[in-house]
């Protein structure tokens, strides 16, 4: 076996850092989309007004965004930089 090859394992591309905050991203994401569930009527032939609130039309598309951002944040965040 050639001494110069040695079998530690690669490290990571990201930090503990960068994790946090792509965990941080996923939990907005998530959340987004679970405020935008529901809404819908039970009868085809009844219209629902709760479909309109603030909640699923201006919250829910907002901490997605969010999110999105948080993730391209975690992504570009250099670990190494102190």
């Amino acid at each position: 076996m050639n001494p110069e090859k040695k079998s530690s394992k690669p490290p990571f591309l990201f930090g503990k850092k960068n994790y946090l905050f792509m965990f941080i991203g996923i939990g907005f994401i998530t959340l987004g989309f679970i405020f935008m569930a529901g809404g819908g009527s039970d009868d085809p032939t009844v219209f629902n007004e709760e479909i309109y609130n603030f909640q699923r039309i201006r919250l829910a598309p907002t901490l997605v965004i969010i999110g999105l951002g948080i993730q391209i944040y975690a992504i570009l965040l250099n670990p190494k930089k102190q």
